[in-house]
């Protein structure tokens, strides 16, 4: 079973020592016990959100860019977890540009069709 919690606690972790830093530092920047903090990266305890915002404000890490790294994570957790389950691995819920398909056409030379993707726009003109 993948649990969020250890997860989280890794990338904490993981960011604390990039920087650097000790557990007593950051625990006191943060101001949480030392020990809460230590459980917290070793995924023994849940962090509440205001903990999570304390801690990421004293390794000045904005919590968007956390919970990024804990969901590149947890998707990696769960490809590894459905490929040891002889699972066929699901496909990518989010919609791809490249794997639209059009099997029809209006022939109205004067119609306009857009087709809007999460991070550009393709207009397709009938000919």
């Amino acid at each position: 079973m993948i649990l969020l919690r250890r997860l989280l606690g890794d990338v904490l972790r993981r960011q604390r020592q990039r920087q650097g830093r000790t557990l007593r530092e950051v625990s006191s920047s943060a101001r949480v016990s030392l020990g809460y903090l230590s459980e917290v990266e070793r995924g023994q305890k849940e962090a509440s959100s205001e903990l999570l915002s304390a801690i990421c404000d004293a390794l000045d890490v904005r919590m968007s860019e956390l919970m990024r790294e804990v969901s590149d994570e947890l998707s990696l957790a769960e490809l590894a977890a459905s490929a040891t389950a002889d699972e066929p691995v699901p496909a990518p819920v989010r919609p791809m540009l490249g794997s639209l398909a059009v099997t029809s056409v209006p022939k109205v030379p004067t119609e306009r069709v857009t087709i809007k993707a999460p991070t550009e726009a393709v207009d397709v003109v009938a000919a």
